[in-house]
C-alpha cells in the first residue's frame, strides 16, 4: 500500500477547518477555530452537556488469529499560543506586532501536531485490552527573530499546556472468523471553571486514529459482506468513522476521522496544495484568494505561516495551473471490478 496516499488524506483530515477564508485573523469565521475532532477534558465536557465530548470510539471488524498484528496510530492537533517580544536594550517585551525587514509578526493562536502509537496482536488485545497513557507535557519554544545584519531583535514564543489522557484498546471474538475492534480515545485531564477557550489549550483538536493489520485484513462498514452485515451494524462509532483506505481492493489500513468519508478517499491531483476547507471548491477559492485586496492579503499573510503559504501557493498559479482546476473527466472505475 501507498504510504504517501494515506499520509496525504491523514494531513488534510488533521488540518480540516484549522484556518478558512479569507485567512485573516479579523475574520469571523477565524474567531471560532478548532471545531473538528475535538476530545476534550472530561470534567468539563460532562459540566456543560457533553457538547463537546471527552470521549472518541472506533469500532471496527478485522479479520484474523491470534498473531495478527496491529499498529494503532492517533494523530491530533495542540492549541499553543503564539507570542511576538520585541528586543530592547536587550530585554525581551512583548508587542501586537513587529516589523522585521518586510515581514511583520503578530501573536495568534497556533497548532503543534502530536502523535501517540503502539503496536499490538489480536491475542493480546481479547485477552488483556491494552491501555497506553497519553501526556504531552506544558512547555514553550523561542524561534528568534534576526534582521539582516544577523542581530536579534525580537522573538515567536510558543506556550502550551498539558494534554492528558488515554488510547484503550480491545477486541471482541466473533461468531465469524474474525473480531470486533475497539479503540477510544478519552481526555482525562482537569477542569477548574475555565471558559471553553482556555479548555482547547488542554484538548485534542483534529482527533483521528490510523489503523494498519499485518496477518489480516479489516471489513469495509460500508460494504460489509453478508457474513458480516450484523456484525458491522452493532459497530458503535462516537464522533468518528472508520474507512478503508489506501488503493481500491486494499483491506490493511483504516482511517477513522471526525469527517465522514466513503471508503479509499482520495486527494485530488489537480489541488497544488491544501486549504483547509475540503468543503469548498479549489478553483472557486482559489479565485477567492486572489482577488483579496492588497491590504487584506497582508493580513493574511502576517495572520499564519500555513495561509502565508497558501497565498503564495496560489498568486504562483499558471493559467495552465487554473485550468486543470477547472474540471476533470475521470471513468468510474467500481472497487468490486465491475464494469462502469
Amino acid at each position: 500500500m501507498h504510504g504517501d496516499l494515506v499520509d496525504r488524506i491523514a494531513e488534510t483530515v488533521l488540518y480540516e477547518g484549522y484556518l478558512l477564508y479569507p485567512y485573516r485573523r479579523s475574520a469571523l469565521k477565524n474567531q471560532a477555530r478548532w471545531t473538528f475532532g475535538g476530545v476534550y477534558p472530561r470534567p468539563y465536557s460532562e459540566a456543560t452537556g457533553g457538547d463537546d465530548p471527552w470521549l472518541m470510539q472506533t469500532q471496527c471488524l478485522v479479520t484474523g488469529d491470534g498473531d495478527t498484528a496491529l499498529e494503532i496510530k492517533v494523530r491530533f492537533l495542540h492549541v499553543a499560543d503564539r507570542r511576538i517580544v520585541e528586543q530592547v536594550n536587550g530585554v525581551p517585551r512583548p508587542v501586537k506586532a513587529l516589523r522585521v525587514g518586510e515581514r511583520v509578526y503578530r501573536p495568534w493562536e497556533e497548532a503543534l501536531e502530536r502523535e501517540v502509537s503502539t503496536q499490538c496482536s489480536l491475542g493480546d488485545l481479547a485477552h488483556d485490552g491494552r491501555r497506553v497513557e497519553i501526556c504531552v507535557p506544558a512547555g514553550q519554544s523561542e524561534e528568534p527573530l534576526t534582521d539582516l545584519e544577523g542581530n536579534v531583535v525580537g522573538a515567536i514564543l510558543r506556550e502550551w499546556q498539558t494534554v492528558q489522557g488515554a488510547l484503550e484498546i480491545a477486541a471482541e471474538p466473533l461468531g465469524e472468523p474474525g473480531h470486533r475492534l475497539t479503540v477510544r480515545i478519552v481526555n482525562t485531564g482537569p477542569w477548574n471553571g475555565e471558559a471553553r477557550s482556555a479548555v482547547l489549550r488542554r484538548t485534542m483538536v483534529s482527533t483521528h486514529t490510523i489503523l494498519r493489520v499485518s496477518g489480516g485484513e479489516f471489513i469495509s462498514l460500508l460494504e460489509p459482506p453478508a457474513a458480516y452485515q450484523t456484525a458491522a451494524q452493532e459497530c458503535e462509532n462516537i464522533k468518528t468513522w472508520p474507512v478503508l483506505v489506501g488503493d481500491p481492493g486494499e483491506r490493511h489500513t483504516l482511517l477513522s476521522s471526525p469527517i465522514i468519508l466513503y471508503d479509499y478517499p482520495q486527494v485530488s491531483p489537480e489541488t497544488p496544495g491544501d486549504l483547509f476547507d475540503g468543503t469548498e471548491i479549489d478553483e472557486l477559492l482559489r479565485f477567492s484568494i486572489l482577488t483579496l485586496t492588497d491590504e487584506e492579503k497582508q493580513e493574511m499573510r502576517e495572520s499564519d505561516e500555513r495561509g502565508r503559504a497558501i497565498l503564495e501557493r496560489t498568486e504562483a498559479l499558471t493559467p495552465d495551473d487554473l485550468l486543470r482546476l477547472h474540471g476533470v473527466v475521470r471513468s468510474l472505475q467500481y472497487v468490486r471490478g465491475e464494469e462502469p
